[in-house]
């Protein structure tokens, strides 16, 4: 079986990288095929396992619009006889909707949609069309002369992405990671349901919420009362009651039990400080801090900025750097995401 992910464009190297740290943390056995960018095919899945892994997708992924089974490859020659062909009855409830969606390719999106779902009507009793709450969505995807037919069997939860944007949370402060890209950060940590992520410079909880709603145990600390406070009012109000705040310096960072990830963005920028250090020495004290915090062979998904060259610091303490993604934020400053790992002895 196949599964068919659409995923955003906003990054060039993000949304693939969280696909294969999600596949690689939750043991999601598939081959992937890379279409074009924002077209994903993950190929040759056991039929017992599809659904499986089609649900852990949907639950973890940010930066993938939409997954879909795969019905049937075709072509724009052969299209109406291969949809004729389908039983659609093993697909379709009682309404259902066709949406066209072009990958390099000049199809007329309206007369396909209108055309597919007139052979469905044709070939299939007992459905009609609901183009606005339909049970069942038939997801065509045509890249140049190549024709995707598949089906939406779980949807992704996009609204949540919108909802829980840094102003709309309870406690709000400027300067927030949006949604996504913290759900992409905890994604990187190949962090599973059941385990332990740690933010230490938690600032209004976002990373912790997105580690949590995947199912995670979180623990968060922040220098400043204020955002430890506003940590948790937050994390209340997204339904996360697994978790645990601190007010504290990192340099003080004693965990009782060992964390299986630490997801975080550090402080920084000239006005930037936390408590007596600022600037670089932020980062080489919090990797020291961390180290011993963390189980062997753990992930640390950390933001920085990219004049801060982070490798001396980690190789010092017994980091290895895994991957690297540059973010454009303006002129002056591309956020690098940094995903890390600590070194087994």
């Amino acid at each position: 079986m196949e599964l068919l992910c659409i995923q955003s464009q906003e990054h060039p190297e993000l949304p693939k990288a969280e696909l294969r740290a999600v596949m690689d943390c939750e043991s999601i056995d598939a081959d992937i095929e890379v279409i074009t960018e924002g077209l994903v095919i993950l190929k040759e899945i056991q039929d017992d396992k599809c659904d499986d892994y089609y649900e852990t997708l949907t639950k973890r992924l940010g930066y993938t619009h939409e997954i879909h089974e795969i019905i049937r490859t075709s072509s724009v020659e052969n299209l109406n006889e291969d949809v004729a062909s389908i039983n659609w009855g093993e697909y379709i409830g009682e309404t259902f909707a066709v949406r066209v969606k072009r990958f390099h390719s000049e199809i007329d999106t309206v007369a396909y949609e209108r055309k597919i779902g007139s052979l469905i009507l044709e070939n299939c009793d007992d459905t009609k069309v609901n183009l606005k709450k339909p049970e069942s969505l038939v997801r065509i995807v045509a890249f140049e002369k190549v024709i995707y037919i598949a089906i939406e069997k779980i949807k992704l939860n996009k609204k949540h992405f919108e909802e829980s944007k840094p102003h709309k949370r309870p406690f709000f402060y400027p300067g927030s990671m949006s949604p996504k890209l913290a759900r992409c950060m905890v994604n990187l940590a190949r962090v599973k349901e059941g385990q332990l992520v740690l933010d230490p410079f938690c600032g209004t909880g976002g990373i912790l919420i997105e580690a949590g709603i995947i199912g995670c145990k979180v623990v968060g600390s922040d220098i400043y009362w204020k955002m430890k406070n506003g940590t948790a009012i937050n994390l209340e109000h997204y339904g996360i009651t697994d978790y645990r705040t601190f007010n504290l310096d990192v340099r003080e960072l004693k965990m009782y039990e060992m964390v299986s990830a630490v997801v975080t963005d550090p402080p920084y920028g000239i006005s930037t400080t936390t408590g007596d250090i600022d600037g670089e020495e932020i980062f080489r004290e919090f990797f020291k801090s961390i180290y011993d915090n963390m189980l062997d062979d753990a992930y640390l998904c950390m933001a920085s900025p990219h004049y801060v060259d982070l490798k001396p610091m980690a190789d010092d303490v017994g980091f290895e750097i895994v991957e690297q993604y540059g973010i454009k934020m303006h002129r002056s400053l591309t956020r690098i995401i940094s995903v890390i790992r600590k070194k087994i002895d």
